[in-house]
């Protein structure tokens, strides 16, 4: 009887080695769940930036005027007969 007692000791203690130390255990497990809610994270930021740039191309593709306040913003272009001016602030 103690024999099996022992043996059966001996096997728990084995298996929770396994569990806690071993390939794939708790750990490993605890590593493996971190990095996926980085990664979903991750994901949900470049679902919203995609959103932005579908958003833009869409405007670009339909309206004059995101093409129009993309030419005045970036290029400084302005319309024939406007004036343009441009304030620069002072610095204190």
């Amino acid at each position: 009887m103690r024999l099996i007692t022992a043996l059966l000791l001996l096997f728990l203690v084995l298996l929770q080695y396994r569990l806690w130390f071993g390939k794939n255990s708790v750990p490993d497990y605890l590593e493996l769940k971190e990095s996926v809610a980085r990664q979903v994270d991750l994901n949900n930021q470049l679902k919203q930036r995609n959103k932005l740039i579908y958003a833009d191309i869409d405007d670009l593709k339909n309206g004059l005027q995101a093409v129009e306040e993309r030419a005045r913003n970036e290029l400084g272009m302005i319309k024939d007969g406007e004036t343009f001016f441009r304030i620069i602030p002072t610095e204190n």
